[in-house]
């Protein structure tokens, strides 16, 4: 069948055209019941006599949810007592339209067979296809066809058998539901359909509290029509109409809300085009927000800008019915107005929600036998979140998961609900989980369809394979990794020529060839879009039958490579570049120490011997000249775990040893990635994935700059040339840790590296800051790297090897897969430095131990000390109960004073390491003042190791 609809348009040129939309209907669209006999069926996933325990809905039924149930309600559909669920094409749709990552959730329960959720195409349905009417709203209209597929399925499934499964729609919508029941439709709300469900009675706590703040709502916006309304802690937000409109005449900004890690009362607001963040200081003027979500400000005149406090503040509230007075409360905490205030600002309504689901513990409540608590989330960036449960008593001591539902004016805290038990607290299968949530790493298993994608085994490489690539068996070549690697992505080689010259080659795994594009398993590995490290466990970006065995370049295996060769001069000029693709067989696989060692004995004068101490003389050639083209080398501590076999608990840690293997190998990824670069610019203008580092702003080092000025030296910060050679300078020889202190602080200066499409902007805005290269990308990683596999795809179409495909020729669909490689990467980075802040806490368990540390920050109520035996930072507060005013702070230098005692910026402290073990929710590492001793302050006192935006420690890439 055919449905057309015609009508006519006007163009911007004036012109009237007619534009005809036509809509085929089928009949032969199933049901997807096993119980049906009529649709002549190719898919049969609903059962025959489905049951789910609801002791309201006793006979066999199958669910169909609404919108906003599916939209809202996901965590009780994803629940394992919910099964035989129809899902709507137009709900699909709709949630696709208005909630990204529920729609993916809904993809994966369809995924699951075991779940028995069947998509039904009723916008194609010859009897469930509805038509507008005039002036329908788009709620209306939705509700409307929702209603005809339940009204079809309901006189469908009546002829199937003695007792048809029935069904039942699930909606909040009272108007929906009233209109239901009137065509004969068997409706519910979500909650009464869970509470029915006898076997799970706990369910409840899962439910999200949308339709008891919509009235609560409704309550409120009529008391204060009353004059009655009382306990308004917040501002209303502006609806999006006035948003809009005051966007558009330049009263207020849009945004992306970042919180403050030390001051829960304080955030910022990073507007695209600015230089500097907007700073919001209050709860009230933060009005609600949660850390990225997007929203509308309004900057305040300059007579109340401010700056951010110097007190490390966290909120110890435990209170879920606190109702304080914001305004007072943030009163008392202003500072005053002074010469470093800056631009500040107030929230005035929020544009979008970027909220997810939080792991946190729940605190015991206050009031006895309550049921609301309060969950204090893992990340210190986000607000406490007030739940509704039952299960308080059992999950204290655990992990858990919540969800945010609304965030009402009336409420201190965002209201949500339980959603899962993710473990005790402490233990370490939960903990990892915890990081890798938090950290949005997708961590499951390959999914089937995945691995059918992967080649069959055994696998060889055939003479067909060899006739299409350079056979480069021959050539002497090795990889140099961390110990324990597996999944090898690089190999080297070098060899004199008759000329003089040297012949050195880049041989990197052509993950390509196994991996093709818009497949499952390329889909899956753009997602992934990284490999993650943690500390004693690795999760690959593709199925370890490739990242361990076929694409990793192990010792004496035959395997496919990607190769950059140069000839290059004994100064380290390149004359030539080739790039092919290859097969290669490794002499082998060595670990930067072993490579070392082999550098080191001149009694070695074997071919892999030669070639490392060949690599090894042209890369520190190449290195020197990076230096003085103003390449920067900035600092970030490196330590790492050992590693017990049996208990997988931390026995020891070290500091990485960084040899010359390690810069040797590091200068030639470093010239390959630059070669590819210039390669694939040349054939994808408009669309080269490449990797950039924005130059800092001026303002971004302040920091630094103060801190190199305490001591007597200054950063000069007009380009990289200036700033390296400022750092070189600032040596001292009392300290001799100093200068790493101060690249360390000057690494955080540093603006974020990131990959983009060529096309999207100025070339000019290529250059690479820290490596003072005016083009770059990645390469030489595609096992491990999603953005080195697109490259390579590239590649292989410069150089003749493959078709190109359409994908890569679209710059928006590269800078829509560089966005989200950004945000793998980030999220990548920081679950790797929360596994080694977990495993320092799982070290220092039962431990006392007095180590030397030195002070990064002054804060007007602590000292945060870094550590540089274990890597990481302390804050050692400096306000012990009934002594506050012990220590004086002076914020201009800054300092601390304590009688004859003075603490300032890189001074070295001696100060014990402990577990705080009292409070089970929150075990800290607890740091104690050994020396200097100030008179009548404790080695004991309250100090807790936390998180920052630099980790306790960087960890060591763990291929």
């Amino acid at each position: 069948m055919l449905k057309s609809k015609s009508f006519v348009k006007k163009t911007r040129k004036g012109s009237i055209i007619k534009v005809v939309r036509e809509h085929y209907l089928r009949d032969d669209i199933w049901c997807g019941s096993q119980a049906c006999s009529q649709c002549n069926q190719q898919e049969l996933i609903l059962e025959k006599s489905p049951s789910s325990g609801s002791d309201i809905c006793k006979f066999p039924h199958y669910l169909l949810p609404d919108t906003n149930v599916v939209l809202h309600q996901v965590d009780i559909l994803e629940d394992e007592i919910i099964k035989n669920c129809i899902f709507l094409q137009t709900v699909q749709q709709e949630v696709k339209h208005r909630s990204l990552p529920a729609y993916k959730r809904i993809q994966g329960l369809t995924a699951n067979p075991d779940k028995k959720f069947y998509v039904f195409s009723n916008e194609y349905h010859k009897d469930t296809f509805t038509e507008r009417l005039g002036g329908e709203t788009a709620n209306d209209y939705n509700d409307r066809v929702i209603r005809k597929a339940a009204s079809w399925y309901t006189a469908h499934l009546a002829n199937c058998g003695e007792s048809p499964p029935k069904v039942v729609l699930l909606t909040n919508d009272k108007a929906n539901q009233e209109k239901a029941k009137a065509e004969g439709i068997i409706t519910y709300t979500v909650y009464e359909y869970v509470k029915s469900l006898t076997e799970k009675p706990l369910l409840v706590d899962r439910l999200a509290q949308i339709e008891q703040n919509e009235r609560k709502k409704d309550k409120m916006d009529v008391d204060i029509k009353s004059g009655k309304g009382k306990g308004i802690l917040y501002p209303e937000h502006l609806g999006m109409a006035a948003i809009q409109r005051g966007i558009k005449e330049g009263q207020y900004r849009q945004g992306t809300f970042l919180a403050s890690r030390e001051n829960y009362r304080e955030g910022f607001v990073s507007v695209p085009g600015e230089e500097k963040m907007f700073f919001i200081k209050g709860l009230s003027n933060l009005n609600r927000v949660v850390q990225n979500d997007a929203v509308a400000i309004e900057v305040l005149p300059k007579h109340k800008w401010t700056c951010p406090s110097s007190l490390i503040e966290v909120d110890d509230n435990v209170d879920p019915e606190a109702v304080n007075s914001l305004e007072s409360e943030d009163d008392q905490k202003a500072s005053p107005i002074s010469a470093s205030a800056q631009p500040t600002c107030r929230v005035v309504g929020i544009i979008k929600r970027n909220w997810r689901q939080y792991c946190g513990t729940i605190e015991p409540s206050i009031m006895k036998g309550g049921s609301r608590h309060l969950v204090r989330p893992a990340e210190k960036r986000i607000p406490k979140i007030r739940i509704e449960t039952r299960q308080a008593e059992s999950l204290l001591g655990h992990r858990i998961i919540v969800a945010m539902d609304s965030w009402p004016r009336t409420s201190r805290y965002p209201v949500g609900h339980f959603v899962k038990n993710l473990g005790e607290i402490g233990d370490k299968d939960t903990e990892n989980q915890v990081l890798l949530l938090e950290h949005d790493v997708p961590h499951g298993p390959f999914s089937e369809t995945v691995l059918s994608f992967l080649p069959k085994m055994p696998w060889t490489i055939t003479d067909e394979d060899l006739k299409l690539r350079t056979d480069l068996r021959w050539v002497d070549v090795c990889s140099v990794d961390p110990p324990g690697c597996t999944d090898i992505d690089d190999a080297l080689h070098c060899r004199p020529l008759e000329n003089g010259n040297y012949e050195v080659g880049v041989h990197i795994a052509d993950v390509s060839h196994f991996i093709k594009p818009g497949n499952a398993l390329d889909d899956e590995a753009a997602d992934r879009g990284t490999t993650v490290y943690l500390t004693d466990k690795r999760i690959d970006m593709v199925p370890d039958l490739l990242s361990s065995n076929l694409c990793s370049l192990r010792g004496g295996e035959e395997r496919f490579a990607f190769s950059v060769i140069w000839e290059l001069t004994k100064d380290a000029e390149i004359l030539d570049t080739k790039f092919m693709k290859s097969v290669i067989r490794s002499r082998a696989a060595l670990t930067y120490e072993e490579a070392q060692l082999r550098i080191d004995d001149k009694s070695q004068t074997d071919a892999v011997a030669t070639s490392l101490r060949g690599l090894l003389a042209l890369s520190k050639i190449l290195k020197k000249g990076r230096l003085e083209k103003g390449a920067l080398v900035l600092a970030s501590p490196e330590i790492r775990f050992n590693i017990d076999s049996e208990t997988h608990d931390p026995i020891d840690v070290q500091e990485k040893m960084i040899r010359e293997t390690n810069s040797m190998v590091e200068e030639f990824m470093l010239l390959a990635n630059t070669s590819v670069a210039r390669k694939i610019l040349g054939d994808f203008t408009k669309s080269s994935l490449l990797r950039r580092h924005p130059v800092p702003p001026p303002s971004q080092y302040e920091m630094a700059i103060k801190a190199a000025l305490a001591r007597g030296f200054k950063l000069e910060i007009d380009n990289g040339l200036t700033l390296s050679k400022s750092l070189d300078e600032a040596v001292m020889e009392e300290n001799p840790l100093f200068n790493t202190l101060l690249r360390m602080l000057t690494t955080r200066c540093m603006t974020q590296a990131v990959y983009f499409s060529s096309g999207t902007i100025p070339e000019e805005d290529f250059f690479h800051f820290g490596l003072a290269s005016p083009i770059y990308t990645h390469f030489t990683s595609p096992i491990r790297r999603y953005a080195d596999l697109m490259v390579h795809r590239m590649l292989a179409v410069a150089i003749g090897y493959e078709e190109v495909c359409p994908e890569l020729l679209n710059q928006e669909k590269v800078q829509e897969i560089c966005e989200n490689l950004n945000y793998r990467h980030k999220m990548a980075q920081y679950a790797g430095r929360a596994s080694v802040e977990l495993h320092t806490h799982i070290f220092f368990r039962n431990k006392v131990t007095v180590e030397d540390g030195y002070i990064l920050f002054v804060r007007k109520n602590a000292l945060q000390v870094f550590i540089p035996k274990y890597g990481f930072e302390g804050t050692l507060f400096l306000k012990e109960k009934g002594k506050e005013g012990l220590f004086i702070y002076n914020e201009q230098e800054p300092s601390q004073t304590a009688g004859n005692v003075k603490f300032c910026l890189f001074d070295k402290v001696r100060v014990q390491i402990s577990t705080e073990m009292s409070n089970l929710q929150h075990q800290r590492l607890k740091i104690g003042l050994v020396e200097p001793q100030v008179p009548g302050f404790s080695v004991t006192s309250a100090s807790t190791a936390e998180k920052n935006e630099e980790p306790p420690a960087k960890r060591v890439k763990q291929k």
